[in-house]
């Protein structure tokens, strides 16, 4: 069974909820403000809903001091620097699933994989053209049909992190395979995503609204 964890308290909205939509912090040694992401990180914490607005708020307001009941010194770049540690992590996470088997890269070698292989997301560098985006969004939409308008496609990292991530040169285009690693990733960059206040639901390739909608990994398996 998961481990359950009691909810805890954003010092900006002063709501309870899950420790997975919030974002930990401890006071280091020279009361400075420490971002824990992964929540294990020793002394005593506080916790802020994981958007960057509300660390904002929770830095001009002096929050961090209040909720610790001392002198907390939040840098002005808080909620920058813990954007750059989410796209590392999300760069990790691509590195992770890479190692696990669970990405495919190359134009024709994602377009392939699109045909004959159980893929939960495609990924591209935001340098990439248009035409090559649309060529494989076009044989995606005849595997998958209406539900195409669900599929995630991410276009978050550049050319040099893709290759930094997944130690190849000039990846334009890859596939996400189902497997080891894959749901991970996932997981990171919605946290990204989310972080940056563009929604927690992963947007997909539009459908008929123009609203973004979700298709989960086990439900886009089940179109193999």
């Amino acid at each position: 069974m998961p481990r359950h964890e009691p909810e805890r308290t954003c010092i900006v909205t002063r709501e309870a909820q899950s420790p997975a939509g919030l974002i930990r912090f401890v006071l280091g040694p020279d009361h400075r403000v420490v971002p824990d992401l992964r929540h294990k990180l020793p002394g005593r914490g506080v916790w802020v809903t994981a958007r960057s607005d509300m660390v904002e708020e929770a830095t001009k307001r002096r929050l961090f001091s209040r909720a610790f009941k001392t002198e907390a010194a939040a840098p002005e770049t808080l909620a920058q620097d813990i954007e750059r540690l989410l796209r590392d992590d999300l760069r990790q996470g691509l590195s992770l699933a890479n190692k696990a088997g669970s990405v495919i890269t190359g134009f024709h070698k994602v377009e392939s994989a699109i045909t004959d292989k159980p893929i939960v997301a495609l990924i591209h560098a935001a340098e990439a053209a248009e035409d090559g985006r649309r060529k494989l969004v076009n044989q995606l939409r005849k595997r998958l049909g209406e539900a195409i308008s669900h599929f995630p496609v991410i276009q978050e990292l550049s050319i040099d992190e893709l290759d930094l991530a997944l130690g190849r040169s000039h990846v334009i285009h890859a596939a996400l395979v189902a497997g080891a690693g894959s749901d991970g990733f996932l997981n990171r960059w919605h946290r990204y995503r989310s972080y940056r206040g563009i929604g927690a639901d992963q947007p997909g390739l539009g459908n008929e609204t123009g609203e973004p909608t979700i298709l989960n990994p086990q439900e886009l398996r089940r179109n193999d």
